[in-house]
């Protein structure tokens, strides 16, 4: 049985991002769906049959209500991460489990401390680029629109090395976070229908034998367009 777990998604659910959860559910029809709304404890944590755990983009108050919730929980979310449960966050959901999230006066929203980086706000200021990396052999491809950008050394931790557009700030081509099965990135939208062959990858690890896409034809055109547009604006 594949279970997909969302976290809180009446909050995690900006920028499109749901449509990873949508897209997966025309490829794996038989997955079954754990919504686990803010009042609630995350499954993961007390079952071994959660395939995915997936947290999309939030608000800033919601970024603060989050960490708040899973704050009593995060040893236990350390220990899964360390285990090799696999995860998916998009966007700027990360930033709750860096050290803390610096706001415009300095102030800091600390953050659940898993992973050795900062997040700074500019609201003022919103980045939107596109993207083009390399992930394992595979050619990964988005959108970043954010207020946010993220501060550390993932230099050995980090999930695609980009080759347009930026990593996870303006300084550094190293983009998104992988340790072990723990997969962030800040690239938004329907990223999974965007990147077919990673979806096929992300489903391997998630169990399955033999993953097959939802539109296979389609969004692998789609796909084939889209890369090369994009190769063209590296030049």
């Amino acid at each position: 049985m594949i279970n997909i777990e969302i976290l809180y998604p009446e909050f995690c659910n900006l920028n499109g991002d749901m449509g990873n959860i949508q897209y997966l559910k025309r490829c794996i029809p038989e997955a079954q769906i754990i919504e686990t709304t803010i009042d609630k404890t995350p499954a993961f944590l007390s079952r071994e049959d959660v395939s995915l755990v997936y947290m999309g983009t939030l608000s800033e108050r919601a970024q603060e209500i989050s960490i708040q919730k899973l704050m009593p929980l995060k040893e236990q979310i350390k220990q899964k991460i360390k285990l090799g449960q696999l995860f998916l966050f998009t966007g700027n959901s990360v930033e709750i489990l860096g050290n803390y999230i610096e706001n415009e006066d300095g102030s800091k929203v600390e953050g659940l401390g898993i992973f050795d980086v900062y997040a700074k706000r500019d609201m003022l200021h919103r980045h939107n680029s596109f993207f083009l990396g390399e992930y394992q052999g595979l050619e990964i491809l988005g959108f970043k629109s954010q207020f946010t950008m993220l501060y550390g050394d993932n230099s050995q931790n980090y999930f695609t090395k980009a080759e347009l557009g930026i990593g996870i700030h303006s300084g550094t081509n190293l983009e998104g976070i992988k340790e072990n099965n723990f997969i962030a990135t800040y690239l938004i939208g329907p990223f999974l229908i965007l990147n077919p062959y990673f979806t096929l990858e992300l489903m391997e690890m998630m169990g399955i034998e033999e993953p097959k896409l939802a539109f296979e034809k389609e969004v692998l055109e789609a796909y084939e367009v889209r890369l090369k547009k994009f190769k063209s604006l590296k030049n």
